[in-house]
């Protein structure tokens, strides 16, 4: 089975570490920039770096992105640029395209365009570390939708010793746990009379509401 390919457009600070990860786990990555020198950075580490202008119609069907398993419009400041890049590459054609957006009136437009993904890689790290300055048991807080998301907590000092029933994180915040990894292991569905050990992790699924209740409670213990 062939692995898959990744375009990458726009190399700024985002587009490039993205183009980096996949190469070091081994995608085959094309880096696209209309700026040579950050173009040239990238040129040993990705499968192959191109100077181009991603609005220039002619130049991204010639690169043959149509035939890339994803394609992620990671263009920075320039909103213009990346509306009208995103339009090429659905009427060319891109099986899956992911779009950074700046601000939600941005990203509005690019989902309305016909990008399959839109992400705020600003917007969403500045999120995860107020959740980690409310508690700094949150490892990890992950946005479902609006209304959900999962969170991974280290267990706080008065959580240890006790069992999920006593816990009461259903009872009193209406989240559920899914899973505690201790070490390696990994105990799936958990039962509550479960005991949470000193270096466990909680994994929890919940309301934003509840688990922002929840980080508030232990971030105060």
């Amino acid at each position: 089975m062939s692995k898959k390919q990744f375009a990458i457009i726009g190399l700024g600070r985002f587009g490039s570490s993205v183009a980096r990860y996949l190469s070091e786990m081994r995608y085959e990555v094309l880096a696209i920039d209309n700026n040579p020198e950050r173009v040239q950075s990238l040129a040993p580490i990705v499968t192959q770096a191109v100077t181009a202008d991603s609005t220039d119609e002619e130049a991204m069907r010639a690169l043959g992105l149509r035939n890339f398993d994803v394609v992620v419009v990671a263009i920075g400041s320039d909103i213009q640029a990346s509306i009208l890049t995103t339009l090429i590459l659905k009427e060319l054609g891109v099986p899956r395209l992911v779009a950074k957006a700046q601000n939600d009136h941005h990203g509005k437009v690019l989902a309305k365009i016909g990008a399959d993904r839109v992400i705020y890689p600003e917007r969403d790290m500045g999120l995860r570390v107020a959740h980690q300055l409310i508690s700094p048991n949150i490892l990890e807080h992950i946005e479902l939708s609006p209304d959900y998301g999962i969170v991974e907590m280290a267990a706080a000092p008065g959580m240890i010793g006790k069992n999920l029933r006593q816990l009461g994180i259903r009872a009193e915040f209406g989240c559920s746990v899914l899973a505690i990894k201790t070490g390696n292991r990994m105990n799936i569905s958990p039962g509550a009379e479960d005991l949470i050990r000193e270096g466990d992790v909680l994994v929890i699924v919940g309301r934003n509401s509840d688990l922002n209740r929840l980080e508030r409670s232990y971030g105060e213990s």
